[in-house]
């Protein structure tokens, strides 16, 4: 693996190459991106990429990234355009991508926009509110939990963004009813250490779940696109709103092992299945 920095105007854009470039086999190389994680949130699944070169990267503000445009919002926009500039700066044309959670709503702002830079994409259950039926709901839903973190600090609100990710269907009166669950009930700290900035349950990145698709764009683009569901979380949230994406994009969406976070190893908690994950995804790109 190689470390590398991209320098952009307003940020510098902190990645990494596993593999050759150019490629040892001809094939595009596979990026992997995220968001609110870091490339560190794929150290379970590249591994089990060894037969290609796979580029990780850290969205702008997160890790080794460091902003220079002053901003802390994240804007999935502005990712696709530092992602265009990662892609023209390894200089090997079009590219394959696995993109989960806010990095797939990021991947799909790029197929609309840069459609030239991607061969496949594989969106792995993006969190676009508006494409569910009970999108009100679900907002009234998100809204509470960013109000417990507002008012008790991480670990509260921690806790009430679990519960609600967690959440089997329709955001009905059933959940609106519930008390919100002690930080203790999922493993969380009590203790407020007073910050209010965390990407996950601050506004910092509510515009990753207003996001809305360019339908027209995105079928019209050259891209393969594959919307991905765990199969155990496809009632969840980000399941419901990856199955309503590929509704909307007149398809199915494809089945793989696990959760949200089902390519993930135990290094971040709530383990995943990476070795059947990647198998899955293997199926798809291959």
């Amino acid at each position: 693996m190689t470390a590398h920095i991209l320098e952009l105007p307003d940020v510098d854009l902190a990645y990494d190459v596993h593999g050759p470039l150019p490629t040892a086999d001809g094939r595009p190389p596979l990026l992997m991106v995220a968001q609110p994680m870091d490339a560190s949130g794929f150290s379970a699944l590249v591994p089990l990429f060894g037969d290609r070169t796979v580029v990780t990267y850290d969205p702008r503000g997160f890790a080794r990234s460091t902003r220079k445009d002053g901003r802390v919002q994240n804007e999935p926009e502005v990712q696709a355009a530092d992602l265009h500039a990662l892609i023209e700066t390894l200089g090997v044309g079009p590219v394959e991508m696995f993109a989960s959670s806010g990095g797939a709503v990021t991947a799909l702002a790029m197929v609309a926009t840069y459609p030239a830079d991607l061969l496949t994409l594989v969106a792995h259950e993006p969190p676009l509110l508006n494409v569910l039926p009970d999108a009100d709901a679900a907002e009234r839903a998100t809204n509470a939990f960013k109000a417990v973190y507002t008012e008790k600090g991480w670990g509260a609100g921690m806790a009430a963004f679990l519960a609600m990710t967690s959440w089997q269907g329709e955001f009905t009166d059933a959940y609106f009813a519930q008390p919100a669950p002690a930080p203790a009930a999922f493993g969380m700290p009590a203790d407020d250490d007073g910050s209010r900035d965390d990407p996950l349950l601050s506004d910092r990145s509510v515009a990753f779940l207003d996001y809305l698709p360019d339908v027209d764009a995105v079928t019209a683009a050259p891209t393969r696109v594959v919307i991905a569901v765990g199969e155990e979380s496809r009632d969840t949230f980000t399941g419901r709103t990856a199955v309503a994406t590929a509704a909307l994009l007149g398809q199915e969406a494809a089945v793989f092992p696990s959760h949200h976070g089902g390519f993930m190893g135990g290094e971040f908690g709530y383990a995943g299945q990476p070795e059947a994950f990647a198998r899955r995804l293997h199926e798809i790109l291959d």
